[in-house]
């Protein structure tokens, strides 16, 4: 497939990995990076076809849905259908390259829609509109007429991955702490929603403060932390039937700060006794309990490695807040962190080649990335509090809480790419905190 990529989507390859500026060489579509400023792709989508009578509403959201999905990105820009010469009559109508040259399209979507009773067949082609070419083979997608936005989410996936060669993040869900009322007295719930927004589930009444909500790697469960008993306290639900159930942790006055492992079988999180907290982990399935870290310091935040071999935490062993790593199975740490200021809540990439984090340093808050031995650091936002970064499931894109001054403020969540383009906020019915982006959907 790689082989077969024309030169749009070389040229789109070397926007998402913040390669060096193509010279002239390169062909004639070209795309100029300087400090990760990127020349976005001109894209077309004309609506998609109806193929069967009252698919029309449903094809036009399809298509709109899957120009913003790649829009939203700041890698694609639209070009709107006013500007178009001509439209494909059908499906299977040969493209008119010619047209679409003339307004500058380099990238073309088009697609059909067949609707039968509540099932939905989506059907969609991509074409290098410069090279005058199909990009890989059309495909067709089965669902439901209520998931239609998840189907359109899956084309837009495919269409990424094809001009990317990554894989897309659309058809992903998140969840979150949703809160509500006043400041000194602010209701918190546990909420699931797509990364867009859209569907918003409740998974908790705000009965008691809930935090930290966490994923497990299969999408199924969440982890949080639950002030029901007065202490605060590791839980557990599944998504497609919330009801709780308490995690047992190691001895102790709390835990917090809970994460699953890279297999989903064991939990790992920081527990405090008398003033000290250290690393643990739990086997869920035999509830046997490992101590990681024994300091007389703050450990807490841990994250694990793609391949679960190590893991990333924070700690003030050093006499400040500062981000380690050591094995998974415990021994000596190595400190990352080295800039100035605080460093906490990291988070290792799904890609493995980096570490996000929050860094507190004269008076301001940002998100950053590093690489994982600390080179390369780089601070994506700054603001009044910006905190509790969350990746993307193809690591190009980080979620986080900001939250806004004065008595009427609150958070809110945003996305930013990792070169610090992109700020966007996420639309959620309110407040919103301590987002946790989960995988791509099955």
């Amino acid at each position: 497939m790689l082989k077969r990529l024309s030169s749009l989507a070389m040229a789109l390859i070397a926007a998402a990995f913040l390669a060096a500026p193509a010279t002239a060489q390169d062909g004639p579509l070209r795309i100029e990076i300087t400090d990760g400023v990127i020349e976005p792709i001109p894209f077309a989508v004309p609506v998609f076809e109806a193929e069967t009578p009252g698919a029309e509403q449903v094809a036009a959201d399809i298509s709109r849905l899957v120009a913003q999905d790649l829009a939203n990105t700041g890698l694609f820009r639209e070009i709107p259908s006013s500007a178009f010469i001509s439209s494909p009559a059908s499906f299977a109508t040969p493209v008119a390259y010619p047209d679409w040259r003339a307004i500058n399209a380099q990238a073309l979507i088009t697609g059909a829609v067949s609707v039968n009773g509540g099932s939905l067949v989506v059907k969609f082609r991509l074409y290098d509109v410069f090279s005058g070419a199909e990009l890989g083979a059309g495909q067709q997608l089965a669902g439901t007429v209520d998931g239609w936005r998840r189907m359109a989410h899956k084309v837009a996936d495919q269409v990424y991955s094809r001009i990317t060669g990554e894989s897309g993040y659309f058809d992903s869900r998140v969840v979150f702490v949703s809160e509500s009322g006043p400041k000194d007295d602010r209701a918190r719930r546990l909420a699931i929603m797509d990364y867009d927004g859209a569907n918003l589930q409740y998974l908790t009444d705000s009965s008691s403060i809930v935090l930290s909500p966490r994923f497990s790697p299969s999408g199924d469960r969440v982890l949080y932390t639950s002030y029901a008993s007065g202490n605060p306290a590791i839980n557990l639900l599944q998504v497609a039937a919330p009801g709780a159930r308490a995690v047992p942790t190691a001895p102790g006055e709390l835990a917090i700060a809970a994460r699953f492992s890279r297999d989903g079988s064991r939990v790992i999180y920081s527990a405090s006794s008398g003033g000290n907290s250290d690393l643990w982990i739990t086997d869920l399935a035999t509830g046997q309990h490992t101590r990681l870290t024994d300091a007389a310091s703050i450990e807490t935040s841990p994250s694990f490695s793609p391949d679960g071999s190590q893991i990333v935490f924070e700690s003030d062993r050093s006499g400040s807040q500062q981000l380690y790593i050591m094995p998974a199975s415990g021994g000596e740490p190595r400190r990352i962190s080295f800039g100035a200021g605080r460093y906490g809540s990291p988070v290792w990439s799904p890609r493995g080649d980096l570490i996000a984090f929050t860094n507190q340093e004269g008076g301001r808050f940002h998100i950053g990335v590093m690489r994982t031995d600390g080179s390369e650091e780089r601070l994506l936002t700054t603001s009044f509090l910006d905190e509790s970064p969350t990746w993307a499931p193809n690591g190009r894109v980080l979620m986080f809480t900001r939250e806004t001054q004065g008595a009427s403020g609150g958070p809110s969540l945003y996305s930013v790419d990792i070169s610090g383009r992109n700020l966007r906020q996420v639309t959620t019915p309110g407040f919103a905190s301590d987002a946790s982006w989960g995988p791509l959907q099955n």
